[in-house]
């Protein structure tokens, strides 16, 4: 049965590193509909990736078949865009990282609604993981919309930071894509300038309508139709891993 998600913050220790993690903001919202609690009981167990105390994990082992190459979105809500990337490309396998309950519960049902074979998730803080997997074992990863922690004395807490890209360089295979979405304009100035300054990545866009828009294979997400709606407008950063 997979663990309980807690409804609070926590403290992990990964074995990698022997640092400490904390995940903030909301792991509940609304109850569970039946069928919700029934699939998170019986399909989530099956889709769950466990990690070893010991060992690097090769993501591609988590899968069936060996997929063509496995992608990986960081805190995917509510899982549109994850199960519209599965279903578009049944040839990748796709890894989903969150921990907010509702969201998990929402994608499991698109899982078995859609018969999605090529998604495994994990339930925990996606940096957890990330120590975790086999260096460059990862054709793209996505970060979209994360929570942008606005609060100056907060920001510490906000996902794209220089300790995470360069676990995500590590694990990135050579040209891998890093793709990234917000709407805040605060915390895209800190990305970029983040990911810019790191030398592991190659900021890919060549004009204005490179993060003015999504480029066809994006598929939007709920969380951005919203914002959108609410006059706010995103930003899409695309980055490729440089050659080593």
């Amino acid at each position: 049965m997979a663990a309980p998600i807690p409804d609070h913050d926590v403290t992990h220790r990964p074995a990698s590193d022997g640092a400490q993690r904390r995940v903030y903001g909301r792991r509940r919202g609304r109850a569970l509909r039946t069928h919700q609690r029934q699939l998170m009981a019986s399909l989530l167990p099956k889709l769950s990736i466990a990690l070893a105390a010991v060992g690097a994990l090769d993501p591609a082992s988590l899968f069936p078949r060996p997929p063509a190459a496995v992608w990986l979105e960081v805190g995917f809500g509510a899982g549109e865009h994850l199960a519209a990337q599965a279903a578009a490309h049944p040839e990748i396998g796709l890894i989903g990282a969150e921990v907010f309950e509702n969201g998990i519960a929402k994608l499991v049902a698109e899982i078995e609604r859609r018969g999605l074979g090529n998604v495994r998730l994990f339930v925990d803080d996606a940096r957890l993981l990330l120590a975790a997997l086999t260096a460059r074992s990862l054709a793209r990863i996505f970060i979209l919309f994360p929570d942008p922690w606005p609060k100056e004395r907060h920001k510490k807490r906000r996902i794209v930071t220089a300790e995470t890209l360069d676990e995500l360089a590590r694990v990135m295979a050579d040209g891998a894509e890093l793709r990234l979405a917000t709407d805040d304009m605060d915390y895209a100035r800190a990305m970029l300038a983040s990911i810019t300054a790191h030398r592991d990545f190659t900021w890919l866009a060549r004009g204005p309508q490179d993060w003015r828009k999504r480029s066809e294979d994006w598929p939007a997400t709920r969380y951005e139709t919203k914002a959108v709606t609410a006059g706010r407008k995103p930003i899409y950063l695309r980055f490729a891993r440089r050659a080593r």
